[in-house]
């Protein structure tokens, strides 16, 4: 009797086997997709590799892998010194703009999500707004306002600088996060007593770690990357961010396209060194939005 029904479940079995492979191959165009978003997106590392590997003289395609494999373009860079005040600058800079929009978005963010006012709805219609400013367009007024309050080749002007563009932005996620977190964990600690503030740190914040890794990675990888505010707010030579220093192997008489992308290569070390360290909470950020929304 046993052996019948061990014959019906392996049929059983087999026959889900056979639904599930035309499926497999009905989904090839996906990893076909898959792998050209591959290629496309690690292209650009693959060429500023190579560029970092070639000699000054060679005029070979940046395509073309180069033959021998020349070390000197890190070397000078890294003798030079130039390199790492540059990223030290970049750091500082990067750390106070991330700390400053993360206390002061997500406690704003607080009072937009849990107060439903219209007062509200015209800040929240305002920061939207200021969000469709392109930061260039504005860049003479602010550098007169700047230069008056003496807050040019300053860490401190760049950092409020850097912060009022980005803080919209980053209102703005957390306003959508805290939104979705149930308002009756508020009335809950607020019949035992609790102040605003306490349910703000002790209920809501906690809650926040994943939408802040991705204001963490989104905003500070704009911040290392920014170049047009740090070329004319940053002047001086020791204030220079990671993007000037591979600025200066550009000129008039001659351009070190191996020097300037050694530089890039190390400079962006500390950007994936970053993601990699972060990436869990990123993702699982990302797919609490797409749940919560």
């Amino acid at each position: 009797m046993k052996k019948p029904k061990m014959q019906e479940r392996g049929t059983v079995l087999y026959q889900e086997e056979k639904e599930k492979m035309p499926l497999r191959l009905k989904d090839w165009w996906k990893y076909l997709l898959g792998l050209g978003l591959v290629f496309l997106y690690l292209f650009p590392f693959y060429v500023i590799i190579n560029v970092s590997l070639k000699e000054f003289g060679d005029t070979s395609s940046r395509m073309q892998f180069p033959d021998p494999v020349y070390w000197g373009n890190f070397q000078k860079v890294i003798e030079a010194g130039d390199i790492f005040v540059g990223i030290r600058n970049s750091v500082i800079i990067t750390f106070f703009v991330l700390l400053l929009e993360i206390v002061v978005g997500c406690m704003a963010a607080y009072a937009l999500a849990r107060n439903q006012s219209k007062v509200n709805e015209i800040v929240r219609s305002l920061i939207m707004s200021v969000m469709m400013i392109t930061p260039l367009t504005i860049l003479v007024g602010v550098y007169s306002t700047m230069s008056k309050i003496h807050a040019t080749s300053t860490y401190w002007g760049m950092v409020l600088l850097l912060s009022a563009f980005g803080l919209p932005m980053v209102i703005f996620l957390y306003t959508n996060f805290i939104s979705s977190i149930p308002v009756a964990l508020d009335e809950a600690a607020a019949i035992d007593g609790a102040s605003n503030f306490q349910i703000f740190f002790r209920i809501i914040l906690p809650q926040l770690k994943s939408v802040t890794v991705t204001v963490i990675i989104l905003q500070g990888v704009g911040v290392w990357n920014e170049y047009t505010y740090s070329y004319y707010f940053l002047q001086k030579t020791e204030m220079r961010t990671i993007t000037l220093v591979i600025k200066t192997f550009f000129s008039a008489v001659s351009n070190d396209y191996g020097s300037a992308a050694a530089t890039a290569v190390i400079g962006m070390l500390p950007l994936i060194v970053l993601y990699l360290f972060l990436q869990k909470y990123f993702i699982q950020g990302q797919v609490d939005s797409a749940i919560k929304s």
